[in-house]
């Protein structure tokens, strides 16, 4: 790569940094705004309403749904690969297919993974 190249691309780079912080400036301020004004709302909630424990939200995809759903179904505990046939997958991809929605489930938190002899797993609901 020449040089002039090189720094006319670094040049460009460096005029469009400012621009960065400016709107991230931005929305620092809105974000200071929004939680100030959430906190006098929650405020007034907390005072009403007797506290109750209760799981977070969270948001999954169809998929990770529905392997969510053959998890709880199997209290047993199931593989990777029983899980994407369930789905209805062929045998070859149904490992790969489960994997990456389980991973995710984990993390949630929704699902425990069980590490047995060797390279086994087998993955229960919480």
């Amino acid at each position: 790569m020449r040089i002039s190249h090189k720094r006319n691309i670094q040049r460009k780079l460096h005029k469009q940094k400012p621009l960065l912080t400016n709107t991230t400036s931005a929305v620092n301020n809105t974000l200071k705004i929004e939680t100030v004004i959430e906190k006098a709302e929650i405020a007034d909630v907390v005072a009403s309403k007797p506290i109750v424990a209760s799981k977070s939200v969270v948001a999954l995809t169809p998929k990770q749904q529905q392997v969510l759903d053959i998890v709880v179904n199997h209290t047993d505990g199931l593989n990777p690969k029983g899980i994407g046939l369930e789905a209805g997958q062929e045998e070859a991809k149904a490992a790969s297919w489960a994997t990456g929605a389980l991973k995710k489930l984990t993390e949630e938190g929704l699902v425990e993974r069980i590490q047995l002899a060797g390279n086994k797993v087998l993955y229960k609901a919480l």
